[in-house]
Order: C-alpha cells, then sequence, then structure tokens
C-alpha cells in the first residue's frame, strides 16, 4: 500500500473514489516531482535549481469563491457572511462526483502528509493532485510523516485539488467556474478551476481555525513565532507590510515558524512544514534566509527571468505582484525541530501605522489586546500615477479575517483566557511613521524597531516610565536603549501638535466604525478598550 506508482485497480486508490485513473503516483520525493513537471513542459528549472511554474489564470487566492459546507454540523457554529460563503451538502456531493470523474482516465499524484508539529494535535492529510507540482507545494508545505507512517497511513481530511476542472454555476452551485469548499463533517476539501497553490495551503488553515479553538480550545493564529536562547518564546501577529517575516527572522533567536501556528496549554507549535513566502523585489541583502532557500526542491510561482536566461527577476512583477516560493522549514538554518517552543512571554501585534499616530511600542492591557486583536489594524500607502499619496487604513480581524470559520470573538476571547492565565506581555509595535503622516513625517527606522523588541524580550520595558497617548490610552515607555526618546511619544514627534489631535482622532474613530460589526457579539472587557472619541452619527 501507497507505493509509488502503483496501478489504478489497488484498492487504495478505489477508497477515494478513483479506481479507473490511468496512474497514481504515491508519496513522490522531490527530485520526481520535479522531473515529472518538467517533462509534462509545465515548469523550468532556474539558475540555482528551483523548480518555476505558472499557476495560470489565478495568481492569488479567490475569496469570494471559497465555501463552507452548510449542514447540522456548521450551521450554528460558523460565522456565515461575506468570509464563509455557504454551499448546500447535496451539490457538495454532486460536485465531487463530478471531479472524481474528471480524473478518471488521468494521472494523479497523491501525498500523504499532516498538519500540527505537536503530536497532540495531529491531523492526517492526504492530497490529491492533477499535476505533479502541486504536490511538490503540498510536499513542501505540510509535515512529512516518516517511511514507517506512511505504510500505514490513515488520513483524517483529504484534499482533491484539479486545476483543470471547470465547474459550471448552473449546475454545481457555485459562483463562477473555481473553486475551493471545505466539507466539515465529510473532512474533505475541493479545490478546482484554479493552480494557485495558496488554495491548498489556506484550505487547512481553515479547518484548523474550526478545530482547535472549537473542539481542542487551541488559539490557531495567523502569525510567525520564534525562541530565544533561553528558551522564551515569541509571537509576532501582522498584516502584509508590516515586517511580520523580517522581524520575526532574528538571527539570534531560532525560528518556530513563519505563517501559522497554534497555542495550547503546555505549548506553541507551527501547523505547517514549509514557508510560503512573497518573492518581490526579493534580495540576499533584505532577506537573506528566504533569499537562500530558493535551490532545487523549493517551488517557484509566476516569477519572471532575465531575458535569455533562467535568472529569477524578482523585480519583474508584470505577470503578478504575488510572486511565492514554497519550501520546505528545515531549508531555513536556524529552524526549530519539531517545530514546537513554550508558552511565550511576549506578544508582539505589528502595524505600519502611516497616519504616524501609534508609538512605536505600547503595552497594552488584556482588553486592549483583544479589541487590538480582533481590529487587526494596519495603514497602506496607495500610489498614483502622478505620485500624489494618501494613506488608507485596513482592518483584518485577527490579522487573518479571510481564514477564520468562527466568529473573531471567539478567537479573541480564547486569547485574553491565555493571557491572563499566563501573564503574557502583549506589545502592539508600530513599524511605520512617526514626526507625521506619511509625505509628512519619517519612517520608524528599522534598527529602532529591533531595539524596541529587544528591550521587550530582554524585560527593560518592564521597568521603563509609561505615559498614556490620547484617544488611543496606550501606555508607551519613555526611553528604550538605542531609540531616540523624542520619538517614543507620537504627539511630541509631531511639530504641530493640532494637526496631530486631529489625526488620531480621526484614526479612532475608524477604529470605533470598523469595530461596529464586532460589537455586538464583543464582552464588556473587550468592548472598554476601544478608542475614547465620540462616534459619528
Amino acid at each position: 500500500m501507497n507505493e509509488i506508482g502503483f496501478k489504478a485497480q489497488d484498492a487504495s486508490v478505489a477508497q477515494l473514489g478513483l479506481s479507473n485513473v490511468e496512474m497514481a503516483y504515491w508519496n513522490l520525493p522531490p527530485s520526481e516531482l520535479v522531473e515529472e513537471t518538467i517533462v509534462r513542459g509545465q515548469g523550468v528549472l532556474t539558475d540555482v535549481g528551483a523548480l518555476a511554474i505558472d499557476t495560470g489564470e489565478f495568481t492569488g487566492r479567490s475569496p469570494k469563491d471559497k465555501f463552507v459546507v452548510y449542514d447540522e454540523n456548521t450551521k450554528d457554529n460558523v460565522w456565515w457572511g461575506d468570509v464563509n460563503n455557504r454551499f448546500e451538502s447535496d451539490k457538495f456531493d454532486s460536485l465531487h462526483n463530478r471531479m472524481l470523474a474528471y480524473l478518471g482516465n488521468k494521472e494523479i499524484w497523491v501525498r500523504d502528509s499532516y498538519a500540527c508539529a505537536d503530536p497532540s494535535f495531529r491531523i492526517n492529510i492526504r492530497v490529491v493532485t492533477e499535476t505533479p507540482w502541486s504536490n511538490l507545494f503540498a510536499y513542501n508545505l505540510f509535515l512529512r510523516p516518516t517511511a514507517d507512517e506512511i505504510k500505514n497511513f490513515k488520513h483524517d481530511w483529504l484534499i482533491i485539488n484539479a486545476p483543470g476542472f471547470i465547474a459550471d454555476p448552473n449546475i454545481d452551485g457555485t459562483r463562477q467556474h473555481n473553486f475551493a469548499i471545505i466539507n466539515f463533517t465529510k473532512k474533505t476539501i475541493l479545490i478546482g478551476g484554479t493552480g494557485y497553490t495558496g488554495e491548498i495551503k489556506k484550505s487547512i488553515f481553515a479547518v484548523l481555525n474550526y478545530i482547535l479553538p472549537h473542539e481542542k480550545k487551541v488559539l490557531s493564529m495567523h502569525c510567525s513565532a520564534n525562541i530565544g536562547k533561553d528558551g522564551d518564546t515569541a509571537i509576532f501577529f501582522g498584516l502584509s507590510g508590516t515586517g511580520k517575516t523580517t522581524l520575526s527572522a532574528d538571527p539570534n533567536r531560532k525560528l518556530i515558524g513563519d505563517d501559522e501556528h497554534g497555542w495550547a496549554d503546555n505549548s506553541v507549535f507551527n501547523f505547517e512544514g514549509g514557508c510560503y513566502a512573497k518573492c518581490v523585489d526579493l534580495t540576499a541583502e533584505k532577506e537573506p534566509q528566504i533569499f537562500n532557500a530558493i535551490k532545487f526542491g523549493s517551488l517557484l510561482e509566476n516569477i519572471n527571468f532575465d531575458e535569455g536566461t533562467t535568472t529569477v527577476n524578482y523585480s519583474d512583477i508584470s505577470r503578478t505582484e504575488n510572486t511565492r516560493v514554497s519550501y520546505p522549514a528545515n531549508y531555513i538554518d536556524n529552524a526549530v525541530t519539531p517545530a514546537v517552543g513554550e508558552i511565550p512571554k511576549n506578544i508582539f501585534f505589528l502595524t505600519c501605522d502611516a497616519f504616524g499616530v501609534l508609538p512605536p511600542i505600547s503595552k497594552l492591557n488584556t482588553g486592549q489586546a483583544m479589541y487590538n486583536f480582533i481590529s487587526g489594524y494596519t495603514a497602506k500607502v496607495a500610489g498614483t500615477e502622478m505620485g500624489i499619496t494618501e494613506p488608507t487604513t485596513t482592518f483584518s480581524a485577527c490579522f487573518g479575517k479571510a481564514f477564520l470559520p468562527l466568529h473573531p470573538t471567539k478567537y479573541a476571547e480564547l486569547l485574553g483566557e491565555k493571557l491572563k492565565k499566563h501573564n503574557v506581555n502583549v506589545w502592539l509595535l508600530n513599524t511605520g511613521w512617526v514626526g507625521g503622516s506619511y509625505g509628512v513625517g519619517s519612517r520608524i527606522k528599522l534598527s529602532y524597531t529591533r531595539a524596541l523588541i529587544t528591550a521587550a524580550l530582554n524585560g527593560e520595558l518592564d521597568k521603563a516610565e509609561l505615559g498614556t497617548t490620547n484617544f488611543f490610552g496606550l501606555k508607551f515607555p519613555k526611553t528604550c536603549t538605542n531609540v531616540p526618546s523624542e520619538i517614543l511619544d507620537p504627539r511630541n514627534s509631531w511639530s504641530d501638535k493640532a494637526a496631530y489631535d486631529a489625526k488620531a482622532k480621526n484614526l479612532a474613530e475608524q477604529f470605533v466604525k470598523n469595530f461596529d460589526q464586532y460589537a455586538s457579539a464583543a464582552n464588556a472587557e473587550i468592548l472598554a478598550a476601544a478608542p475614547k472619541v465620540e462616534q459619528e452619527a
């Protein structure tokens, strides 16, 4: 059972409903998956040995085409709405059968893998893919069973991934021809009409975001995590552009993982066995760990080459800004194996505040931590052809709204329970602007941000004299080693104090307005942590 390339009539394939496939290749090593991809004309090797492929029509996730099956198990638990679109159970069964028929007389690739580095929470995943490079992605991103474990492998969850299967909305009940559908009762995920590999990764993340908090009281987190020399765990939450990957990649600390983790009673553990990193403008100087991990076995997506070469041009985003690479975690020199740490001592919420309102660092009480966790704030700078720029607010609940099957308050309350139980420090870290908004002030130097993190980790900031901001009520240190004191108080860093007050009030109002959608389900402690401004009528 589970031998490489066994014939279609094998009982293991028949159990998946795929007894009529031409050939099923089980658990091929990366070298053979790379070879199979190249032989079929589906990819090329770069000059450093990485496999480069094109995912086709879709170069990113399609949130509007992500569905959850609505049934007795999910109807009262799932946070239904624009994040979790309802899909009828009978339509799922019909679509499932149509996908199995589509894969008939085709070659398929099967990968046995698992999620959750803490064995107490492990879930076994069988991934069936239409292409060998999708199977390589599953090898890179999920945890890899030993040879002995594979011999008797039984899956808890099944993923069927068929980019070439085009759905008919009139028949299948989808929105359009692509889809990613989770069935929590049948523990099956269907992905079709899209070759974007991130759909595989994030579908399992959504599954864990449901199972772990709802059934196990484990907080699932969209974050990076690392461990210090003394075994202290630190967690970094943050949306794109806030510095999550950069700041968690510390040469003095070991990496647990860069994206998805669980916080159990006695551990923080990685969900994954690899990394899925952005490649835009990648250089060895800016991101040495990622750059050096791109080698044979890594999978590059939607990149472009220097003309006439197989050398990747990471600044060429003519195909997409969302160029990506996946690779196993052991491609990172300081990765922890197994990817498990102790209960965190410090948690960092990263935000790039382009309005220059928030302190470079502030310490949150439990209520503020829950409120800011639900808010998931950052600000992005939008450019125009004429060079005119204006910061815009971005809120994503729990720093990963798109992947939450449960209401955000469920995760926030679980966070609050754990913070109180373990007396964890929570820091709001602004990697954005001081002295004014974008275009007036300046962005905080990376060296200052790293110094603030160091001071938080070594306990220096616990002893610092604190100030308090207007509107948000944030406590910030007045001094920190290797950081100019004048930037620590955001209001004092502005030459025009009235302008600061107006901007701070405006941002606070945006926080309150955004939180309105969650307020009815939030407890009193969370609501009390809201910025103190009058709401607009």
